[in-house]
């Protein structure tokens, strides 16, 4: 089993509240199953019957073109955020980057292990090695979703981040502002009625932009590439409260959970 050296502060603000939610769909069989198999299909459900379909095969293969993009682009240690089975982190290490993913699901985390890479099974509410000193952060295959808060989201990153540290976060294609609660449901039950609803949400560029915007964040960049679309946001170059001196986050070797997606819909 590995192990996790955890310096800097606990979680605080907005993600406080959220930091003991269960997770329980992300963590359930369909998705571990689906990581197992390499594949779905696999769909976010809305209560109006609404499925977004999980791209389960790209997370398992290997980084694609865009995802090197993502990778050439990260600066300092990189934490992968819903790190899912590990491609990116795999990628980051293979060019010889610190990098740890963190994810809700055990499969995802014993996964990414798998792969070479670092990881930890744990929310991003909860508390993280290296608080207030990763340089990057990365939000990839619609995890600027998670917990269906962006502003939440958005401030525990920025308390995840050293000052003027960069985010990079994958958008929907679409200009959309959506927060809903979803199941987690296969193919074969469409209706997911025996999984726990969980609220999510999904932004386009122009959304994510006028959250990040209200919470202090500076848009640095985006761009599309093989049909998805991303952002890079800069935190605030200061923080409020006293920090430690910068240094590198210190992670040992460890395990991680969850992608997420952000394909266009089809109906039920």
């Amino acid at each position: 089993m590995s192990t996790v050296r955890e310096p800097g502060p606990s979680a605080t603000g907005a993600g406080r509240c959220l930091l003991d939610a269960p997770a329980p769909s992300w963590g359930a069989d369909p998705y571990a199953d689906a990581l197992r198999a390499g594949g779905g299909p696999l769909f976010l459900r809305r209560a109006d019957g609404w499925l977004l379909p999980l791209e389960v095969e790209r997370w398992c293969a290997g980084a694609d073109a865009a995802d090197l993009e993502v990778v050439g682009r990260c600066e300092g240690a990189v934490l992968d955020i819903g790190c899912g089975p590990g491609r990116l982190v795999a990628a980051l290490c293979a060019r010889g980057r610190r990098a740890l993913g963190i994810d809700v699901s055990e499969a995802a985390v014993t996964h990414t292990v798998k792969l070479g890479g670092q990881a930890l099974h744990r929310s991003v509410f909860a508390p993280l090695p290296g608080e207030g000193r990763w340089g990057t952060a990365l939000l990839l295959d619609g995890n600027v979703g998670i917990g269906g808060d962006p502003s939440a989201l958005l401030d525990r990153t920025a308390e995840l981040l050293e000052p003027g540290g960069l985010l990079i976060a994958e958008t929907a294609p679409v200009d959309i502002d959506e927060r809903v609660d979803v199941r987690l449901v296969p193919a074969t039950d469409l209706h997911g009625l025996s999984e726990s609803p969980f609220p999510w949400a999904r932004l386009g560029t122009p959304a994510l932009l006028r959250y990040a915007g209200r919470a202090g964040w500076r848009a640095a960049g985006q761009w599309s590439a093989g049909g998805r679309c991303f952002v890079a946001l800069r935190s605030r170059s200061t923080k409020s409260s006293a920090e430690p001196p910068n240094s590198a986050a210190v992670i040992s070797s460890h395990r991680a959970r969850k992608p997420s997606a952000d394909r266009p819909v089809a109906d039920a």
